[in-house]
């Protein structure tokens, strides 16, 4: 399929692809700005915890709030209902049956081609990148391939979490793809191929998220502001919400041992400020050490 569009009239019916609480964010400026889709399609409801009653995805139980129909099976769909299909943070893999439904065009949240696929803010802020951005580009078949209609090129601020990036990019492409859809085809006319180094953001694992003392406290600290990062304490898992990198004092110290609120790593050292310990809730560090000191229990990280 021509994955150019000159003839799409502004405004156009639209048929919206997302799940998380990101997607949401998009599509609850989209219904603000009065570009609202007039179906939504979404993951289907699950279960939070092992007790909870199914709950729907952010995306779907905003579009129930707002009267938009929602699908949970893509197959459902008919082309002749909808002229442009909008994707973000999806999930899943659109078949080749429902890209010839309707042309299709994705939030993607890097500067393609870096970080093609899953966890792309996160990556970026691991591998230490100082910007990125977010596209507006052609959905086609293979991942995160397709030409680019438009894009914003932003910095990431030195202590910025992956969730605020998350946000913060999620609101420019709301703003940008709200202009393509105000415009129409004009928009979609002369996509432009992906020029660069590919590189690809493969989803995070448990092992992504394991701090390594034995890293500089930079590293250390990027890991603790993609959310999720851990360490072990004594025989436990220790979550660490908060942290942040301080200078090297010219101590002598094994990697992960702690003094005061801080780990040592290799240079530099983490200051520890928010911590959960294993079946524990979220604590100030200050607290969790004092704990930890009335055990008798000497600290080092691992």
């Amino acid at each position: 399929m021509d994955r150019r569009f000159p003839g799409l009239p502004a405004k156009p019916r639209t048929v919206f692809f997302g799940s998380p609480a990101v997607a949401a964010q998009v599509l609850e400026r989209l219904v603000a700005e009065g570009l609202a889709p007039s179906a939504v399609v979404s993951n289907a409801e699950k279960r939070r915890n092992r007790r909870g009653a199914p709950t729907p995805t952010p995306v779907a139980e905003l579009a129930k709030v707002h009267g938009i129909p929602v699908f949970h099976d893509p197959a459902e769909l008919s082309g002749e209902e909808f002229q442009l299909g909008l994707v973000v943070a999806f999930g899943r893999i659109l078949r080749p049956a429902v890209l010839a439904l309707f042309p299709l065009v994705n939030l993607h949240f890097s500067l393609l081609p870096r970080w093609r696929g899953a966890a792309p803010v996160e990556r970026a802020i691991l591998a230490g990148d100082d910007s990125t951005g977010v596209c507006l580009m052609a959905v086609e078949e293979g991942l995160d391939e397709g030409d680019v209609f438009a894009e914003v090129r932003v910095p990431i601020g030195a202590r910025e979490t992956a969730s605020e990036l998350r946000a913060r990019l999620a609101e420019l492409g709301a703003e940008m793809l709200r202009d393509a859809l105000r415009m129409g085809g004009p928009a979609f006319a002369a996509p432009r191929p992906q020029v660069g180094e590919v590189t690809y953001a493969a989803k995070l694992g448990r092992d992504d998220l394991r701090i390594d003392f034995r890293e500089p406290a930079e590293a250390a600290e990027r890991r603790v502001r993609v959310g999720g990062a851990w360490c072990v304490a004594g025989d436990s898992r220790l979550k660490v919400l908060e942290a942040f990198a301080v200078p090297d004092r010219g101590e002598e110290r094994e990697a992960g041992e702690v003094a005061g609120e801080t780990a040592a790593c290799s240079p530099g050292g983490l200051r520890l400020i928010r911590v959960q310990p294993e079946g524990g809730r979220p604590m100030p560090t200050a607290d969790w050490l004092r704990g930890r000191a009335r055990s008798g229990a000497g600290l080092v990280l691992r």
